[in-house]
């Protein structure tokens, strides 16, 4: 009989045992590497995930190419959000690896003066030409840093024929978040930067985006190791549900099959 009671108490204590190990972890920590494109979204959910699973979020916020690079330096990192060509690049020449891909969004490049102002009519090479040149202040995100509109901004001054004049009117910001507090500040009439960048800071910001003959859609990916922890997967399953995609697209980050 004592025997009996005795296995009783051990399949009673292995299933406790399961039990417990089957619920969610608490109080892990998902270090995430975005670009500042989906600053707004990304904070939001970060916020509602806290508060339903009691894991912490620790978001760092970059240009494109220095998200990535951060990203593969940091073994504390566990998901990356940025260009789609960034990580398919990675992927081929091995930089990362053993992961799992998935589109979030695109956004496309746009313009963007302090709210209240007049806004220039950028919607042709001659008028957006016109306004680089009355501009007297210009903030962009700095290419050198890897910034994906600081890059092609550079080759459209360049097609425009206007670099020499506009080059020693720009400010390079660190990333676009810093290029749209310059134009809050209103320390520049001319603000280049992601569309979901500029709506996030003031949708009253927005001039328009680049004509047609200079436009950059911009596609956006989070990839991970297929080897992350179950915090890290209940945010991935999070950002890319309903809510996480509802939140990106209201914050100027178009579905995947929008564009």
């Amino acid at each position: 009989m004592k025997t009996g009671i005795f296995v009783v108490s051990l399949l009673v204590s292995a299933l406790a045992a399961g039990i417990t190990s089957a619920q969610p972890a608490k109080g892990e920590t998902v270090k995430i590497y975005a670009a500042a494109v989906a600053k707004t979204p990304l904070t939001a959910l970060a916020a509602d995930y806290e508060k339903t699973t009691g894991n912490k979020v620790v978001l760092v916020f970059d240009t494109a190419g220095a998200t990535e690079q951060r990203f593969r330096a940091d073994p504390d990192a566990a998901l990356l959000i940025t260009t789609a060509p960034l990580i398919r690049n990675a992927e081929s020449t091995g930089a990362l690896r053993d992961g799992t891909s998935i589109a979030i969004g695109s956004t496309v490049a746009g313009v963007a003066v302090p709210p209240g102002s007049v806004k220039p009519d950028v919607s042709s090479p001659e008028k957006l030409k016109a306004a680089l040149l009355a501009a007297k202040r210009i903030a962009v995100s700095d290419p050198a840093r890897g910034a994906t509109v600081g890059t092609h901004f550079m080759k459209v001054i360049e097609a425009l024929g206007v670099k020499d004049q506009v080059l020693p009117k720009i400010t390079f910001a660190k990333d676009g978040i810093e290029t749209m507090q310059f134009v809050l500040d209103k320390k520049v009439d001319l603000g280049v930067s992601q569309s979901s960048e500029i709506v996030q800071a003031s949708p009253d910001a927005m001039a328009g985006p680049f004509p047609k003959e200079f436009a950059l859609a911009t596609d956006f990916s989070l990839w991970h190791r297929n080897a992350i922890s179950a915090a890290a997967k209940d945010f991935v399953a999070l950002l890319t549900g309903s809510a996480g995609r509802g939140k990106l697209a209201a914050e100027g980050v178009m579905p995947p099959a929008a564009r």
